[in-house]
């Protein structure tokens, strides 16, 4: 049996689409006569709303789009996991969607669901989109009124709603920990050198060195390309420098990173100490335990919803907010121990 659209029976009884819509919805706005008529033919016609057609037909689609950059990445999983939860719970659904740390995949994503399949959009900037500091598709959205949050990795050129992670802290306590511990030769490996967050983990780093009186050396930062050999770069660096400590700024470099040294026959935390970014469940249950920096993504995901849907509800102007969430060390067995002294921050 053919499927029955609200054109059909607008055509049957010579009306606008509209005027079926307010129909089969039950709107006072028609009259009881005419509504029972195309109530009954419905019901006949086996007739299922189309809640896509009928929300566009209201200027409604109750959808939000997410766009994250790597799905691999744990903290975009919690994020998205925040945002889903909080969506639903508050009756929209989500398209998501992956850049791959691809500008032009941003862009075209970005472009596709501003043509009115969504109400408004969340997303965390590609690496590629802030190395290149081309923002004009996210200007675009914002001049033609299309609410947006961004998170993590932000623009401050978009003059937007935002949730950020505290990364200059982060990177500044996570450093100042391992000096507590006796560590001097401290290098940090980042797969995300061009994004804000690897940048502003980097000058915390350095912030706290230079405050314990420990020199900045460049060599101890390694930038790790799409298509490079990490225990090659881990590799060397053991053969040239004598490194007590390896900061990794996010969880499958980490986990990689204690991979090698253990092949190598390094004990950690006794030889080398270890630290990654993103309490996800690889760093729980590698051997010995990851000592990790959590960045709250779920809590983030929740705020980054409900100020997109505050936002697309409430009439009038809103003050565009930016809400910064802090980071919290988790210790485990990869980091020597501060004796009679917390840590967790």
């Amino acid at each position: 049996m053919k499927k029955i659209a609200l054109k059909d029976i607008a055509a049957n009884f010579g009306v606008s689409i509209s005027t079926v819509s307010k129909a089969v919805n039950d709107s006072h706005e028609i009259s009881k006569e005419l509504k029972e008529k195309i109530q009954k033919y419905a019901k006949e016609h086996h007739y299922r709303p189309n809640h896509v057609a009928l929300s566009l037909l209201k200027k409604s689609t109750k959808t939000i789009g997410v766009i994250v950059p790597n799905i691999l990445n744990y903290f975009f999983t919690q994020v998205f996991y925040g945002i889903e939860k909080t969506a639903n719970s508050r009756g929209y659904s989500i398209i998501s969607c992956i850049s791959d740390e691809s500008y032009l995949k941003e862009l075209k994503t970005v472009e596709l669901l501003s043509t009115g399949t969504v109400e408004g959009l969340i997303l965390s900037l590609s690496e590629e989109t802030q190395a290149k500091g081309n923002v004009e598709h996210l200007q675009n959205l914002i001049e033609n009124q299309i609410p947006l949050v961004m998170f993590d990795r932000v623009s401050e050129e978009v003059d937007c709603d935002k949730v950020v992670v505290d990364d200059f802290e982060a990177g500044y306590k996570t450093t100042k920990h391992l000096l507590k511990t006796g560590c001097k030769r401290i290098v940090i490996v980042s797969a995300i050198y061009n994004s804000s967050v690897g940048k502003l983990r980097v000058d915390g780093y350095k912030k706290a060195l230079k405050e314990n009186g420990v020199e900045y050396d460049e060599r101890l930062i390694v930038e790790v390309r799409k298509n490079d050999d990490l225990q090659l770069l881990i590799s060397l660096l053991l053969d040239n420098k004598e490194i007590d400590a390896i900061i990794a700024l996010d969880e499958i470099t980490a986990v990689n990173t204690l991979n090698i040294l253990k092949s190598k026959g390094i004990e950690v935390p006794k030889e080398i100490s270890i630290v990654g970014f993103t309490n996800g469940r690889l760093s729980k249950y590698v051997s010995p335990a990851l000592t990790m920096v959590s960045q709250h993504g779920q809590y983030i995901g929740e705020q980054a919803a409900n100020i997109l849907i505050d936002r697309i509800e409430k009439e009038g102007d809103m003050p565009y907010t930016t809400k910064l969430v802090k980071t919290s060390l988790i210790e485990r067995d990869s980091t020597k121990k501060i004796l009679g002294n917390s840590s967790s921050y």
